[in-house]
């Protein structure tokens, strides 16, 4: 099972109040039809860009989470569908089937006035650089490091995206979850990952004036050690006090492949695919074990997948 927010759509930016954006589109997926489906191939939707990965079923069907009456029900217990996103930290099963995403309904950009201040709210499958480039036209602080981070904003949230001391907790006022807004602090964002159930339809910041353009020649740096071909991200979440790319490179692991699939010799965390078209997720698979199991045996560390996975 896997859920990772929303979907890579064009972006909109609009002005018009975001709770009748919010509840426009809760309206639209409730009222859609049974049989309401998306053709991959009409989606507009990059799916799976490490290209290790095929949908088999080449319908994503919309029917398990969408018609629903009512959007409270939807959670990531169910066994019934995977929700997905821009696929950029995501590996496919071959058998992985009812997946679905969020429709362009979801994505916008609203400012609503606050007492104190004003609120960002950006809808699920709002694009991370359009929401870097809304943040930076308006002067606005604290979503810098989203120029170097590809997905949507129902993605990063559910991930709790970041680099290194920067990510979307640090940040984050609000997040609708099934239709209901939580405060940040009760979301159960944690490192990498999010403790709490559910689906994330939009998500609320705090407009503090300041983009720090000082911060954006770093972020760069950190991106330069990282490997330019297909790829799913890193792959393992850091332990505590230590590195997976260090692990990974002391077990022996650097640049390992199995038929194309492996650990990059540039960042040794980097799970790439050397063979697009030939590389299978059995592949992918068979790498993160091995490299699980050399780490637990040599340093008594369980490595815990930072990639999402669907099967």
């Amino acid at each position: 099972m896997c859920d990772v927010g929303g979907s890579f759509v064009n972006f909109i930016e609009s002005s018009l109040d975001s709770k009748k954006n919010l509840e426009s589109s809760l309206d639209i997926l409730k009222n859609l039809p049974l049989d309401s489906n998306l053709d991959s191939k009409d989606s507009n939707v990059e799916l799976s860009k490490n290209k290790t990965s095929i949908f088999h079923n080449k319908t994503l069907n919309f029917n398990q989470i969408l018609q629903s009456k009512k959007i409270s029900n939807i959670t990531l217990d169910s066994k019934n569908f995977h929700i997905i996103g821009k696929g950029n930290n995501l590996l496919v099963a071959p058998t992985a089937s009812n997946l679905a995403i969020l429709s362009n309904e979801f994505n916008y950009i609203s400012v609503l006035q606050n007492l104190d201040s004003n609120i960002i709210e950006i809808g699920a499958t709002a694009p991370s650089v359009k929401v870097f480039l809304f943040f930076k036209k308006h002067n606005l602080q604290g979503l810098e490091f989203l120029q170097h981070l590809p997905g949507n904003i129902g993605g990063l949230c559910n991930m709790n995206a970041g680099m290194k001391s920067y990510e979307i907790a640090n940040f984050l006022h609000s997040i609708n979850i099934n239709g209901e807004w939580i405060n940040a602090r009760d979301a159960g964002l944690i490192y990498r990952g999010r403790e709490s159930k559910g689906v994330i339809f939009a998500a609320r910041f705090k407009a503090i004036k300041g983009f720090r353009n000082d911060l954006l020649e770093s972020f760069k740096k950190m991106r330069t050690n990282q490997p330019k071909i297909a790829s799913c991200g890193s792959c393992f979440k850091n332990p505590p006090n230590d590195y997976a790319g260090r692990l990974i490179e002391v077990v022996g692991l650097k640049g390992f492949f199995l038929n194309g699939v492996g650990f990059s010799e540039i960042h040794a965390n980097f799970l790439v695919n050397k063979n697009v078209g030939n590389a299978s997720f059995k592949d992918a698979i068979n790498a993160i074990n091995i490299a699980k199991s050399r780490v637990k045996e040599q340093f008594n560390i369980t490595l815990e997948c930072e990639v999402k996975i669907c099967n």
